[in-house]
């Protein structure tokens, strides 16, 4: 079920916002599981045991660790359980067939690919790495195991971040898990309506629409009758442009679905981190992965770099740490090669900038913006390297090898204003207004409502399009 869906905005989302409203305080959780099941299971319900073991085995180990408080071997035990059972199920279903594909490749044996897990279950890195920390917190004792199942369950497939996050840890939401009566008033609500609004605003208007310009480029849609330029036919410029695209694309996608996520959490009375934070003005890649996906790196930085040594034993070992987690990074978002590629291609920028560049980005003011970006969207380039209609190897040449092709002229006269918003969108200017007009009520009860009417009008007359990174 997409965010932006008509199923999901007029009957999903009110029928259980009015659920959760009516029930009683001590029923609020059991409502917000149940109806989180039926979010899940409305697409995915053959996945359903899945979601269903990841939940008991790391409900179970918590159980565990907390009745073998004083017993370090049974708790470490109990954790190596909850890791090998929850990353199992996701190596198994995310990386078996891609293991077996790389062995075959390498050394030229014939291994049959495992049947039924062509589809990759929904949202399963994002709720694998969520269960996992809290078993982790739990065996270093920063958070009270968890001992109603409800409460935990809740948790985990709380519908708004199941499918995309943020990565919420258990601490970020627990206390407010046991708030019964009073979890939230009418101004977290409509602080809540309005961050879903943006957020819609974000994937629709922007998101799908300067998504279009790559799809024209590269040629796949659901309509075979609609004629496209294709990687091959393309000039150079005309690359550059459309790979420009699909980074506003992205950004717009993700952060979007993000923003959404946390303005229902608020509507739910919880408080879900921050997962953007204008990357794309960075001045250096360093602080990019401070402000880009930022759940997924403070989860990598807590979970595996500082347990790793992180900044404490000397230059090698921090580099080495770098390596890890970087490489870890890119095999999260897929299992393929380009995304190992772009998880090692980051380790190598962020290596370069702590040994060498850093200093000198820190004293810049233009051109470290420059540099940062270029070299974010030649990321991204070698991020879809693997999708429809993309070959890798013809993108790269086309970006770094100047040829002729068809012109981006046409496709900057149709695209051209909205690329202009887009990059307006990428920048504080958007927060920096909307933070005057909400200082009267008729402008910010106008914006809001004008948004709202946009982007409903906009989902009701066109195709829905899947958040991006449903496929993570």
């Amino acid at each position: 079920m997409i965010f932006s869906s008509i199923i999901f905005l007029l009957h999903f989302l009110p029928v259980t916002l009015a659920l959760y409203y009516l029930a009683p305080p001590r029923l609020k959780n059991t409502v917000l599981f149940l109806c989180s099941l039926l979010f899940y299971c409305w697409g995915e319900v053959r996945f359903f045991p899945v979601m269903l073991a990841l939940i008991l085995i790391n409900y179970l180990c918590g159980l565990g660790m907390g009745r073998f408080d004083q017993n370090k071997t049974a708790r470490r035990v109990l954790l190596v359980v909850a890791l090998v059972g929850s990353l199992g199920m996701l190596f198994y279903f995310k990386y078996a067939n891609f293991v077996l594909e790389s062995i075959n490749a390498l050394l030229g044996t014939s291994f049959a690919p495992i049947q039924g897990i062509s589809v990759l279950p929904l949202g399963i890195s994002f709720y694998t790495f969520q269960t996992l920390s809290y078993s982790i917190d739990v065996y270093r004792r920063e958070v009270d195991t968890e001992h109603n199942i409800i409460d935990f369950g809740a948790y985990v497939v709380m519908f708004p971040q199941l499918i995309a996050g943020p990565i919420v840890k258990y601490r970020d939401v627990s206390a407010q898990l046991h708030v019964y009566k009073n979890r939230y008033n009418l101004a977290q609500i409509e602080e809540g309506v309005t961050l879903f609004i943006f957020g819609l605003a974000k994937k629709v208007l922007l998101a799908d629409a300067i998504g279009a310009l790559w799809t024209d480029l590269i040629g796949v849609a659901d309509d075979p009758a609609v004629t496209f330029v294709g990687l091959a036919n393309a000039s150079t410029p005309l690359v550059w442009l459309g790979i420009l695209a699909y980074s506003f694309q992205l950004y717009f996608d993700f952060s979007g679905y993000s923003m959404m996520a946390i303005g229902m959490g608020k509507m739910l009375g919880f408080d879900f981190p921050q997962n953007f934070n204008f990357p794309y003005i960075s001045r250096s890649i360093t602080e990019f992965w401070r402000r880009w996906h930022m759940t997924l790196s403070g989860w990598f930085r807590e979970y595996v770099y500082i347990p790793l040594g992180g900044n404490r034993k000397g230059l090698k070992r921090q580099i080495l740490n770098l390596f890890i987690v970087e490489l870890l990074t890119g095999i999260w978002h897929g299992a393929n090669w380009n995304f190992i590629c772009w998880g090692l291609y980051y380790f190598v920028l962020l290596a370069v900038e702590k040994l060498f560049l850093l200093k000198h980005l820190e004293k810049g003011r233009v051109w470290p913006h420059i540099y940062t970006l270029f070299l974010v969207v030649v990321g991204w380039a070698m991020f879809v390297g693997n999708d429809p209609g993309v070959e890798f190897g013809l993108l790269f040449q086309k970006l770094f090898i100047p040829s002729g092709g068809v012109s981006p002229v046409y496709f900057l006269r149709n695209y051209g204003v909205l690329l202009v918003v887009s990059v307006l969108c990428c920048t504080p200017l958007v927060a920096k207004l909307w933070d005057w007009l909400r200082r009267r009520t008729w402008t910010r009860l106008a914006t809001v409502g004008l948004l709202l009417v946009v982007t409903t009008a906009y989902v009701v007359g066109n195709t829905n399009s899947p958040f991006l990174y449903f496929n993570f």
